[in-house]
């Protein structure tokens, strides 16, 4: 049975008629039209989805929509400032070319602004460990611990 949910988006109030079980990834994607996070496993394995909640990395995937009212969502959309300029990791993926298909792109960008909100500093152990559930089959991960690094250097300098 549809419902109206309010959701906290990227800033922005959301109001959506769906089913309060409906996966928060299908609202994203269907209803709001955010592509950033993608389906992968459906099963909260690859990373694929991964959304910030209230700044924590979060698979969406199977996530009830229900569950993120009251929080703040943060989509790969609403990392970039409002003038367009990227985020300081959006932009060290794209310096360390840290992407190939890029369909685990979203995920790992999603986990390092998460590591590097709570972690200024990390180590390349840190990064591992917080990207450990970002699956990637083009083998990226060596340039994605790079490109957080970077990120992390340029937000100290910041």
């Amino acid at each position: 049975m549809k419902t109206s949910i309010a959701l906290d988006v990227n800033g922005e109030e959301k109001e959506i008629n769906v089913s309060p079980d409906t996966p928060l990834l299908y609202v994203l994607r269907n209803n709001l039209q955010l592509n950033g996070p993608k389906f992968g496993c459906g099963l909260e394995q690859c990373g694929a989805c991964f959304v910030l909640l209230d700044g924590e990395a979060q698979p969406s995937c199977r996530l009830p929509v229900s569950a993120a009212t009251g929080k703040k969502i943060t989509t790969l959309e609403g990392l970039a400032h409002k003038n367009g300029k990227l985020h300081v990791v959006q932009e060290a993926f794209i310096t360390e070319q840290a992407a190939q298909c890029g369909y685990c792109l979203n995920g790992l960008i999603m986990g390092s602004v998460a590591l590097l909100n709570k972690n200024s500093a990390p180590s390349t152990a840190e990064i591992k460990t917080a990207l450990e559930k970002n699956i990637c089959r083009c083998g990226v991960h060596t340039r994605a611990i790079k490109a957080v690094k970077r990120a992390a250097s340029q937000k100290n300098q910041d």
